[in-house]
């Protein structure tokens, strides 16, 4: 089985691959989040680090790497396909874990108050 890179992975890109990753995070986010809810035990993490991707306040290096990580986890093919019952979001909370370990500090009050008003919308 192939190894995840994960520095590859996480690479912020210039500013226009962190424009088309933008793009496709924010069209695909809520989607694939409702999907993986009961497979990621750190959503609310997650959805802090989706707000915290999109402040413009946010470092762009920062930016970048979690843009590369969520335009990971809502891409419908990746590593382990999404729809493998059990399987399908373990790369995804890989990628994800790490993503957020390395720019936790940037994550703020606000996006967290975010993310717990949305997680609080959809239940």
């Amino acid at each position: 089985m192939k190894q995840i890179d994960i520095e590859e992975v996480l690479a912020p890109g210039d500013a226009e691959e962190t424009g088309r990753r933008e793009k496709r995070v924010r069209l695909e986010f809520w989607r694939t989040a409702k999907r993986a809810a009961r497979h990621v035990p750190f959503m609310d993490e997650l959805v802090a680090a989706y707000y915290c991707a999109l402040d413009p306040k946010t470092p762009f290096r920062v930016r970048g790497t979690l843009l590369a990580a969520l335009a990971y986890f809502v891409l419908p093919l990746d590593f382990i396909p999404d729809f493998l019952v059990g399987f399908g979001f373990t790369d995804d909370v890989a990628v994800l874990t790490a993503a957020i370990t390395a720019i936790r500090s940037h994550i703020k009050p606000a996006h967290r108050i975010a993310a717990k008003k949305s997680l609080a919308e959809v239940d």
